[in-house]
């Protein structure tokens, strides 16, 4: 996707040979007419993803579709060098990242393109059910909470024989959007997390320095921790319980009612408030909060959008006009066919039909 080789190719160029070299992305050059387009980032909606390329190449096969995950950081960090086609971000983008997206003298736009819930799963042998209230999961992760059968988890549990054993907490080690939506939620349910510890990509845990903290990269490293320990908690992304059959916890709603998620819980979230979704062109405004601890006897309390990046003058980008339409086609599918259910992996819900709008207009929007 080379048109010429001026000042700023040559430094992305740079950069991608030595992410090459230190073995952190590979990127495949064009083959004979198929056109390849790079999504990287967020792996939150890995499993969408795979579904909607599978899907989409049966009926386009003259596009290729790569998708590198890595975490929302890295595909912020990837778009804005130029490294890919489509950068994926679970949180939407503060407004410093947006300023650096700015100084390129291109013009980014974000919109979300599905929804998505936060699950905690855990390794507890022999025990297939377990509620947790807003204090006893913020408990667990600020470390304060240490056992499994603590009287903050006993007492939602009658009947359940929990061990005494100390609680193994799990949690990304990378710059994660997961872990931005997790602990933008812990803020809201907990005064305290939310003055020791905050939000953010990336947090200083509190179990690390007590010895009870493991840190693993990406939803697939986190899940692959929890299933080799024993005694362990994590979250993950649900569609990555689903596929691996982990054990979640119900977790208490704003409601006081123990939830699980699924489907019509995370659905429950969504209708349960006005999604106010900024103009793509001021994608920094959106707030994270707002799918987040959502009123409702049904609904589940860690739901977020994921979101799209892309550049407006794609063209300025080193495209050709051909590699544009086929960016700007794949696009308007995920925000419409790809919203329809039998399109859907296991573990998302698609857009509100004006939340979808939104990104088809910034779509529209794109120079081609």
């Amino acid at each position: 996707m080379v048109k010429s080789m001026n000042g700023k190719r040559v430094r992305m160029v740079l950069v991608v040979l030595l992410l090459v070299a230190a073995g952190v992305i590979v990127f495949y050059p064009r083959t004979g007419n198929v056109i390849i387009i790079r999504t990287t980032g967020a792996t939150f909606p890995q499993y969408q993803m795979q579904t909607w390329i599978s899907e989409y190449q049966k009926t386009h096969p003259g596009v290729k579709i790569e998708y590198n995950g890595g975490g929302s950081g890295y595909g912020q960090e990837t778009f804005l060098e130029g490294l890919t086609d489509i950068g994926r971000t679970d949180p939407p983008v503060k407004k410093s990242t947006w300023d650096a997206f700015l100084k390129t003298g291109d013009k980014p736009l974000q919109f979300p393109e599905i929804v998505g819930a936060v699950v905690v799963s855990y390794n507890l042998p022999g025990i297939k059910t377990l509620n947790l209230s807003r204090d006893a999961l913020a408990g667990i992760f600020m470390g304060t909470v240490a056992y499994w059968d603590n009287k903050a988890i006993q007492s939602t549990n009658p009947g359940v024989s929990l061990p005494h054993k100390k609680i193994v907490v799990i949690h990304r080690s990378d710059a994660s959007g997961t872990t931005d939506i997790f602990t933008t939620y812990l803020s809201i349910i907990n005064a305290t997390w939310a003055e020791k510890v905050g939000a953010g990509k990336t947090v200083s845990w509190p179990v690390d320095s007590m010895g009870r903290g493991i840190g693993a990269k990406g939803n697939p490293g986190v899940v692959a921790a929890l299933q080799q320990t024993e005694y362990s908690i994590c979250y993950t992304e649900l569609s990555f319980a689903m596929e691996e059959n982990l054990t979640v916890v119900a977790l208490e709603n704003r409601d006081g009612r123990y939830v699980l998620p699924s489907t019509a819980s995370i659905k429950a979230a969504v209708s349960a408030v006005a999604a106010n979704i900024p103009q793509p062109g001021e994608g920094y405004k959106e707030n994270l909060t707002q799918l987040l601890d959502g009123k409702g006897n049904t609904t589940y309390p860690i739901v977020a959008f994921t979101h799209i990046l892309i550049w407006e003058n794609i063209n300025d980008r080193h495209y050709t006009a051909e590699d544009a339409r086929a960016i700007k086609a794949f696009l308007k599918w995920v925000l419409t066919d790809g919203q329809k259910d039998n399109n859907l992996a296991p573990g998302y819900v698609g857009l509100p039909e004006s939340v979808a709008k939104i990104g088809l207009s910034a779509v529209d929007s794109i120079h081609s």
